[in-house]
C-alpha cells in the first residue's frame, strides 16, 4: 500500500537523534577558528556558541510550525510564497539553488581540502584541485543515480558524535599530563557589538539544518514529540559544540584555535600524536564530503518542486527516471559550484564562501518569523499540528536575530561581497521575467 503522507512512527528520542543528524556536520570543525579570530576572548567565544544554540532552537520551533501546516517537497518556498506571494517564493527558490546549496557545497569542498592539507602539503590552486574535484566526483555519482541508505547515514551521524566527543577527551588528557596550550593565553579583547556579529554568522553556520529538522514535523506520533524532539536534540548539539570549542582552547588556546584551519586535527596530534591527527583529518574529511553529496542531492530539488509552479522551468528541472536525478539542475549546480570553487581558491576558500551565500541565506530567514505571523492571521483555519509554543514571543526572537545576523553579515562582507551575492538575487529577477515571457508549455503532456 502506497501513500502520499508521511506516515506519523516517530518518538521523542528518534525524532531527536535526527534533529542531531540534521545539524551536526563539518562545520564545527572549521567555523570555530572563525569564531575565535572575530572574538579574541576565550569567554566570549563559549558565550556566542551558547547563544547560537539558543537562537537556533527558537527558529526550529518556527520552522515546525510552518513545515508541519503547510508541508510541500519545497519547503521554505511554499510558506514563503503563501506570505509574501509568487516573486518572493520564486526569488528564494532561486536563491537556494543558484547560491545557497551551491556555495554550502564548494565551503565544505574546501573543509575537506583544508584538512587534507595537513597531511600533505598543499598549495592555494592545489586545494581549489581538490575541492573541485570532490564536488564533480560527487555530481557523478549523483547522475549515475547512486542512493545513500539510512544505515549508512545514521553510522556518519554516529561518528560525528563520537569526533566531537574524542575532543573532550583530548582536552582532558592535556589536563592530566599538564599540557600547557599551545600558545600562550592572550589579554582577552572586550565586547564589541560588530565584532560579536561577524562571529555569530560563523557560529550559525554550524547551527545550519536546524531549519531543515523542522520536516520532522509531519512524522511525529504527536505535537509534543516534536517539542521533546527539538528541545533535547538542539541541547545535545549545543552541548556539543560548547564541548568542542572548550577543548580547543584548551588545547590550542585562544590565538591558536584563532590562526588554525583544522583546530580538530591540530588538537588531536597534540594529545595523541600523528595517528590522532591521521584518523580526524579522514574523520573530517568524510564527514565534509557526506554534506556536500547530500547538498548536490537536495540542490535539484528545489528547482523541481518550482517547476510545479513555473512550467517554463521543465527543462531544466527535467527528472530523469531511469537514475532518478534531476540530471540538468543538478549538472547546473555543479558548474556554479565549480566557478565558486574557481573564485575561491583565490583568496580565503571557506570564509570566502560564508561571505557569498550569507546576505541572501540571512535575508530570506529573516522572512521565516513574520511569515508565520502573516499566516496565522491571513489563513487562520488552516491545521497546525505544531503550535509554536511561547507565541509571539519566539518568533519575535527568532526575527530579531535574523536581522541581527543579517546587518552583521552585511557588514562583514562589505560593498563587492553584497554586490556579487545580490547581483545573484537580481538574475534570478531577470530570469523570472524571461520565463514569464516565453510561451507556457501545455501541462497535459
Amino acid at each position: 500500500m502506497t501513500t502520499d503522507a508521511p506516515r506519523r512512527v516517530l518518538g521523542p528520542f528518534a525524532a531527536a537523534s535526527v534533529v542531531v543528524g540534521m545539524v551536526v556536520g563539518a562545520g564545527i570543525f572549521r567555523s570555530a577558528s572563525l569564531v575565535a579570530a572575530n572574538l579574541q576572548n576565550d569567554v566570549l567565544v563559549l558565550v556566542a556558541w551558547a547563544l547560537g544554540g539558543l537562537f537556533a532552537l527558537c527558529g526550529a520551533l518556527v520552522y515546525a510550525e510552518l513545515a508541519s501546516a503547510f508541508p510541500h517537497p519545497g519547503g521554505d518556498y511554499r510558506f514563503l510564497k503563501l506570505a509574501y506571494g509568487p516573486l518572493v517564493g520564486f526569488l528564494f527558490a532561486w536563491s537556494r539553488f543558484a547560491v545557497i546549496f551551491s556555495a554550502s557545497a564548494a565551503m565544505l569542498a574546501f573543509v575537506a581540502a583544508d584538512y587534507v592539507a595537513e597531511l600533505v602539503s598543499l598549495s592555494g590552486a592545489a586545494r581549489g584541485g581538490v575541492a573541485a574535484a570532490a564536488i564533480v566526483g560527487l555530481t557523478a555519482l549523483n547522475l549515475a543515480g547512486v542512493k545513500r541508505s539510512t544505515r549508512g547515514q545514521i553510522v556518519l551521524v554516529s561518528a560525528d558524535v563520537v569526533a566531537l566527543l574524542v575532543l573532550g577527551v583530548a582536552a582532558v588528557s592535556l589536563i592530566t599530563a599538564g599540557t600547557p596550550p599551545l600558545t600562550p593565553t592572550a589579554p582577552p579583547q572586550p565586547f564589541a557589538a560588530a565584532a560579536f556579529g561577524q562571529a555569530m554568522v560563523f557560529v550559525m553556520l554550524a547551527f545550519g539544518g536546524f531549519n531543515d529538522a523542522a520536516t520532522l514535523s509531519a512524522e511525529v506520533r504527536r505535537p509534543r514529540d516534536m517539542t521533546l524532539a527539538l528541545v533535547g536534540g538542539m541541547g545535545l548539539v549545543t552541548a556539543l559544540y560548547l564541548l568542542a570549542n572548550w577543548a580547543y582552547l584548551v588545547g590550542l588556546g585562544g590565538a591558536g584555535l584563532a590562526n588554525s584551519a583544522a583546530p580538530a586535527a591540530q588538537l588531536m596530534q597534540l594529545a595523541f600524536g600523528a595517528a590522532g591527527k591521521a584518523a580526524m583529518v579522514v574523520f573530517v574529511g568524510i564527514a565534509a564530503l557526506a554534506i556536500v553529496n547530500a547538498l548536490v542531492i537536495v540542490g535539484g530539488r528545489t528547482l523541481f518542486a518550482v517547476a510545479a509552479d513555473e512550467p517554463a522551468l521543465g527543462r531544466l528541472a527535467a527528472w530523469d527516471e531511469r537514475a532518478g536525478v534531476p540530471r540538468r539542475a543538478i549538472w547546473v549546480q555543479c558548474v556554479v559550484s565549480l566557478a565558486l570553487v574557481a573564485w575561491g581558491s583565490a583568496s580565503t576558500g571557506f570564509a570566502q564562501m560564508v561571505d557569498f551565500l550569507s546576505p541572501v541565506f540571512w535575508l530570506f530567514l529573516s522572512l521565516t518569523g513574520p511569515a508565520l505571523i502573516i499566516l496565522r492571521r491571513r489563513l487562520p483555519d488552516a491545521e497546525r499540528p505544531f503550535p509554536v509554543p511561547l507565541y509571539p514571543l519566539v518568533p519575535l526572537i527568532f526575527t530579531g536575530g535574523c536581522l541581527f545576523v543579517l546587518q552583521s553579515s552585511l557588514r562583514y562582507v562589505g560593498i563587492t561581497g553584497c554586490a556579487i551575492s545580490f547581483g545573484m538575487l537580481a538574475m534570478g529577477l531577470v530570469l523570472r521575467a524571461v520565463l514569464k515571457g516565453q510561451p507556457q508549455p501545455r501541462r497535459d503532456r
